[in-house]
């Protein structure tokens, strides 16, 4: 019987899809299993090889612990809202629900037919109303919350409004803005609602500010740090620039400690630890206070380096800092507005990773030392960040490079507040090193105790105090895009105002066009069903707002991280619509044991995450405080791209100095090099000079006589990305093939290795180049999970996933090893022959036959290996252990019932089709997917034999099979008994014999 591979996965997909055989209860005896892949976006484009791998991984950990007894729940979805969607919808007028839902039919049947072990009951969209429902609901919550620092945690805002009705403000401690003056309870009870309202937005846990934010005009919308690559956008690779908006902000910087402390009790990758632990910066010091002279302001700074202070010799604003505008001179304003200007245009990160450029300007204003009084210049400069601290910097340049620098691009003074350091070159910031000097009461002090004095005096004099500061910001929560979640909100005299829980959901409106309005509203500004009635509670149309009981409601959408941020947690009762999820839910699923998912995400989403999690566990919905216990960074699949060279030239000229083609004739006309005459050509300059012959012929042949002969620089020569299916396996492309990929090759011209043009009239061949880079759609380097389940089957993908190297690393794809893992199969297939081919009579009689002790052997040390591999998640040294088991028990003839059951079972997480199967090949009525793990038996691999090398004189004449329980004498006896060592010995007596049990036997003389 053929292993029809096609046909059994078809059939037992369809099996776990009709007895839903994956499906998690909410209430069982069993001790219940967690299992969470980071749910996909899903993109026109599908899967590619790459995106299973962590699927796979998971599914065999999900699979492994039903074996082992546990309630396992392992669910799916979609993180379904996002910007390519609505990009598309722009283009082409579709709704992004449409587009959406049609991804999302792709992405499933591509899921179902590699085998995943999902309990698809649970699904959840985070762009279906049922789902974001909840979303709107937790920004309630949030809105409706402050951090009270006293007790270290969220509560509702009605207990400090209780506060504020009974004392004031005085001694409340909070999280919350700056600038919030002291009041009492009568002047709370005399403010005026709006006033009130003013008041709660600089406490509450999630608030409307004007805030420096990433804006990107291409996608029209704002980005998050975590959006931006190189200074454009990550998606498309649009322009960012700075600007100051109105947005909602999650006060995220509340828990920042809390953030950093839970780091210590879960178990993720250190390298993603480091990277939230740096994203949040915390990091000690003091705030000292600077008075700016001719003006009634001060410039409060955060340093940690405070006993430096005396070394300041120049203050840094960031250019957005609110003061900038009002202590600029007249004399220097063109120059400072000019500098704002340009700085706009460069987004946080590339400001932050940019350490070779130097700019600012003067502002022509002047700070006073909070002690020696001394005049202090004020400057701007990029790469210090609005959001970052205060905004502002005490420049001290002998202690800090970057301050350095600029202070001697600008012929600042650099004074020097190190005893016996030499700062001639450089500064100098070793703080262990550290003696202070040039800094009255500072002098002669080591760094930590300078550092407490400083602190000391500052506080004394009023101009500052110690200080913890974190580099964390609280996250901008809103995108002027019209694919995302609306939010609950409508207003009244400009105050946000939320919708109650049970006229929610609040759901996205139709609108005609996608894009901002001619007014720059976001696209929700288009639809004309977009008012509140207060009455009525529903959503009505804009005609109808009169502010007295029908009111506009919020234009913008939350963020991408917003629906990602709870997903784990609403799994665990995704059908419920009276609440979040039940308290017997949450109370038996507690948390995700298992998360698979990129390291790409360490700053995002699961940052934001365990934020949520931590205000949801502070206001009782949760029981435990961090949502994942375990988490692993899956590596990537990389592909192999491959490259064509083209040689990008300028516009020729005939003798009278007339053009002789166009540039659109050039444009229209590509030339593409082969990779050895690239190659030769960047190392050789006789090769590129006769190249530029050859280029010159092949061009006058094209656009006639006359051209002067065409300049080739090297650095024109631009690789540029092939589809690899153009490409065959000695790398040679099919010419004909790329001119009908896209339109603009059609005209293209070619040059071999040899340096000759490509024509039907020669055999000449084009090779590309090649490189390992990541799997990508704009890389044309994907490869179909659908072509290779076609040809190969999901098992074999399944395998060859697992087996190309350890789960965390990157590994290239090549489609040529699959066959090694579809081979393995085949002899899989066939080792269950008796079960299989009814003519089999001889095996199928010894089926039942116990089996030998070798065969044991093989079984025991597979459940051993394979057990240890799945706990430790080193799923390749398992691929391996079943190729060596299958071939051990081939050369055995092993065709017994107690060895091939568990086997199947072995493996049965890794290729569950075939293992389904052979199961019922076995005779079984039910799935394999619960059937109890093999138990390993230590006796079974115990070795109770030993075969000893006899050596005579130290060498090998012979070996024998003893029993490992006999003693030196016995042993010893044993072999002297033998008729081989008497035939060694000829009838001489030994001088002596050396025994050492389970090892060597050596009889000397």
């Amino acid at each position: 019987m053929q292993y029809n591979f096609n046909e059994i996965e078809a059939k037992w997909q369809k099996y776990w899809a009709e007895n839903q055989t994956f499906k998690a209860e909410n209430n069982s005896e069993k001790e219940k299993f967690y299992v969470l892949d980071m749910f996909p976006y899903p993109s026109g484009a599908g899967l590619h090889v790459g995106h299973p791998l962590g699927y796979i991984a998971s599914d065999i950990y999900a699979r492994y612990k039903r074996h082992k007894g546990f309630n396992v729940l392992h669910p799916q979805g979609y993180d379904s809202f996002g910007l390519p969607a609505e990009q598309y919808a722009i283009q082409t007028g579709q709704h992004p629900a449409i587009t959406t839902a049609a991804n999302i039919k792709t992405y499933r049947r591509q899921l179902d037919q590699l085998g995943f072990s999902f309990d698809w009951s649970r699904e959840v969209r985070t762009s279906s109303p049922e789902y974001y429902k909840w979303t709107q609901w937790i920004f309630i919550q949030i809105f409706n919350s402050w951090y009270n620092t006293d007790t270290d945690k969220a509560e509702d805002i009605d207990t400090l409004i209780s506060v504020f009705e009974a004392e004031g403000n005085a001694n409340v401690n909070a999280i919350c803005d700056d600038d919030i003056a002291i009041f009492s309870a009568e002047d709370w009870t005399n403010f005026s609602v709006v006033e009130k309202q003013e008041i709660l937005l600089k406490y509450r846990l999630t608030y409307l500010a004007d805030t420096e934010v990433n804006w990107c005009p291409a996608l029209g919308t704002v980005l998050a740090n975590d959006e931006i690559v190189n200074g454009v956008s990550e998606r498309g690779g649009h322009p960012v620039v700075r600007k100051k908006m109105t947005q909602w902000s999650m006060r995220i910087s509340a828990y920042a400690q809390r953030l950093l402390d839970g780091l210590d009790k879960i178990d993720w990758p250190q390298p993603l630890k480091d990277s939230q632990t740096n994203w949040i910066g915390r990091s000690q010091g003091a705030s000292a206070i600077f008075n700016v002279k001719e003006h009634d302001e001060k410039i409060e700074v955060f340093t940690t380096r405070p006993d430096t202070i005396f070394g300041v010799s120049f203050m840094t604003l960031a250019p957005e800092h609110e003061l900038v505008g009002k202590i600029t001179t007249a004399e220097q304003k063109t120059e400072v507005e000019a500098y704002i200007e340009a700085t706009a245009k460069r987004s946080e990160r590339d400001r932050m990773a940019d350490v070779k450029t130097i700019s600012g300007a003067f502002t022509g204003a002047y700070a006073e030392h909070p002690f020696s009084k001394e005049p202090i210049p004020i400057w701007i400069g990029d790469y210090v960040l609005a959001g970052y601290g205060t905004g502002a910097v005490m420049s001290v340049p002998c202690g800090d490079q970057r301050d350095y620098d600029f202070a001697k691009h600008f012929n600042i003074d650099i004074p020097n507040v190190f005893e016996g350091v030499d700062i001639s070159e450089e500064a100098f910031a070793d703080k262990e090193k550290t003696v202070i000097a040039n800094s009255d009461f500072l002098n002669g002090l080591p760094y930590k105790k300078a550092m407490k004095l400083a602190i000391y005096e500052l506080e004394k004099i009023g101009h500052g105090e110690g200080k913890i500061n974190y580099r964390l910001r609280d996250a901008v929560f809103s995108r002027q895009r019209y694919w995302g979640e609306p939010f609950p909100v409508y207003y009244v005299d400009g105050m946000p105002q939320m919708i109650a829980k049970e006229h929610l959901p609040i759901e996205l409106p139709e609108v005609e066009k996608y894009l901002p309005t001619e007014t720059g509203e976001p696209p929700l500004g288009n639809a004309e069903v977009w008012a509140w009635d207060t009455v009525a509670n529903k959503v009505v149309n804009n005609s109808e707002i009169n502010n007295t009981t029908v009111f506009p409601l919020e234009l913008n959408t939350m963020p991408g991280w917003a629906g990602s941020s709870q997903y784990f947690n609403r799994y665990m009762d995704p059908h419920n619509s009276e609440e979040i999820f039940s308290k017997d839910a949450i109370n038996y699923w507690q948390d995700v044991d298992l998360y698979i998912g990129g390291s790409e995400h360490a700053t995002g989403h699961l940052l934001y995450s365990r934020f949520w999690q931590k205000f949801m566990f502070d206001k009782g919905l949760v029981p435990k405080d961090e949502f994942a216990k375990k988490l692993i960074n899956q590596g990537m699949i990389t592909g192999t791209s491959a490259f064509a060279y083209r040689v990008d030239i300028t516009p020729g000229f005939d003798s009278n100095n007339d053009r002789l083609f166009s540039d659109e004739e050039i444009i229209n006309t590509k030339i593409f090099i082969s990779k050895n005459l690239y190659d030769n050509i960047l190392a050789d300059n006789d090769v590129l000079a006769d190249f530029e012959i050859d280029l010159e012929s092949a061009l006058v042949g094209i656009f006639g006589p006359g051209l002067v002969k065409p300049n080739v620089d090297r650095n024109r020569i631009l690789p540029i990305h092939v589809d690899v299916s153009l490409v065959n396996n000695s790398d040679e492309l099919d010419l004909e093939g790329f001119k009908n990929w896209l339109n603009e090759y059609k005209n293209s011209i070619f040059f071999s290795n040899s340096g000759r043009v490509i024509s039907e009239n020669n055999n000449e061949k084009f090779t590309v180049g090649r490189e390992v880079e990541k799997m990508s759609k704009s890389k044309y380097n994907v490869v179909n999970p659908d072509a290779i389940c076609e040809e190969y089957g999901a098992d074999s993908l399944r395998l060859y996933e697992m087996f190309l190297g350890p789960l965390e690393q990157s590994k290239p794809w090549n489609t040529a090893g699959i066959t090694g893992a579809h081979g393995f199969l085949k002899k899989l297939w066939k080792l269950y022959t008796p079960f299989l081919d009814e003519t089999a009579i001889a095996e199928r009689s010894r089926s039942e036959e116990e089996p030998s002790k070798e065969s044991w052997k093989t079984l025991h040390k597979t459940i051993k290996k394979v057990e240890e591999d799945i706990e430790n998640f080193s799923f390749n040294t398992s691929v391996s252990t079943f190729m060596i088991c299958v071939n051990e028990l081939s050369a055995q003839k092993c065709v017994s019932r107690k060895v091939l059951e568990p086997l199947a079972i072995l493996v049965s997480p890794y290729a569950p089709h075939i293992a389904e199967e052979l199961w019922s090949k076995l005779g079984h009525s039910d799935s394999i997917a619960t059937a109890p793990f093999p138990k390993f038996e230590e006796k079974y691999i115990k070795e109770s034999d030993k075969e000893y090398p006899i050596s005579f004189n130290g060498k090998m004449k012979f070996t024998m099979q003893l029993s490992l329980d006999l003693n030196k004498d016995e042993i010893e006896a044993a072999v002297m008994s033998h008729e081989k060592t008497q035939q060694q010995l000829a009838g001489r007596t030994p001088k002596k014999v050396i025994v050492v049990p389970g090892k060597i036997v050596n009889i000397v003389g």
